[in-house]
């Protein structure tokens, strides 16, 4: 029998994405107490970090968001020598921005929709429209707004840079969605997203019913397999480990355009990744077992 690991579940934390965190926290923990492990939960802050004084032969950090997958707590952790699942601090700090992420693909010959990024001293670049306005540094689809006219997104800028320094403006791919999970850095089957609603975002992951996630994308199968090794690609040049999410477009032409890294995806029960690995045979208890176990292994 292997043997049992005593692991340190975090989740919550202080980001807008604070509520998913919980669930899949909860979720991560629930599976790993399945797999025979001594779990200890803990909610974690810049704060209050009393959580990473309990004993622990691991640290499993489920947060999503500005500090905790933006880099911060994995810098934590690697100062204070304790093994945790999940990139380190640089592949986080690299993964969690948007334009710095497009950049480094850019750099490396991989496609990705053509950007600018605005400030609030310099916002009056000529905006072509359609285009998607992001938030530089946060997932869930949380401030991504789709714009169709120069006045929906000016407004959209105007949204973002009231909270945030700056903004990232990305033209606009018509195509189908598809995101591809990596497990152990090796690409797992995409899927493709289907939603109901104008786009992908907060309400269709996380609460709509009606967002179809479809392994049967539809696409020829020398297409699927180009955007696994396009994904498998984009994840060694953020040097992101264990587990991280891609999602990408295609165009008219089937052409891929990489859109971001997930670092650390979602464990809900409509998270993409631990659907993807179901798919592979792989079940919930089992994935975060073996994820559990690599960390650990890494630290020996």
């Amino acid at each position: 029998m292997a043997s049992q690991l005593r692991i340190t579940v975090l989740r919550g934390g202080p980001s807008a994405e604070r509520e998913v965190s919980l669930v899949s926290g909860g979720a991560v923990a629930n599976g790993l107490r399945q797999m025979g492990h001594l779990v200890f939960e803990s909610d974690i802050t810049p704060d209050h970090l009393a959580a990473l004084d309990q004993p622990a032969d691991l640290v499993f950090p489920v947060l999503h968001g500005a500090w905790g997958e933006s880099g911060e707590l994995q810098e934590i952790l690697e100062g204070r020598k304790l093994p945790f699942v999940g990139s380190g601090s640089a592949a986080s700090r690299l993964g969690m921005n948007k334009a710095q992420t497009k950049l480094a693909w850019e750099l490396n010959g991989l496609p990705t929709p053509s950007y600018q990024v605005l400030s609030r001293q310099n916002r009056s670049a000529d905006i072509p429209v359609p285009c998607a306005v992001k938030a530089l540094d946060s997932g869930s689809s949380i401030d991504v707004y789709i714009c169709h006219t120069s006045a929906e997104a000016h407004k959209a800028i105007d949204a973002i840079l009231a909270k945030q320094d700056q903004v990232l403006v990305e033209q606009f791919i018509k195509g189908p969605e598809l995101t591809i999970g990596l497990l152990e850095e090796e690409p797992l089957a995409p899927i493709r997203i289907v939603a109901k609603r104008a786009f992908f975002d907060y309400e269709a992951k996380y609460r709509s019913s009606d967002t179809e996630h479809r392994f049967d994308t539809g696409l020829p199968a020398e297409v699927v397999e180009s955007c696994r090794q396009l994904a498998k690609k984009a994840n060694e040049i953020v040097g992101a480990r264990d587990l991280s999410r891609i999602d990408l477009m295609l165009d008219e032409k089937n052409n891929p355009y990489l859109l971001e890294i997930n670092t650390l995806p979602g464990f809900t029960p409509k998270s993409l990744l631990p659907e993807a690995a179901a798919h592979a045979g792989i079940a919930f208890g089992p994935l975060v077992d073996r994820l559990a176990r690599r960390a650990f292994a890494r630290s020996q």
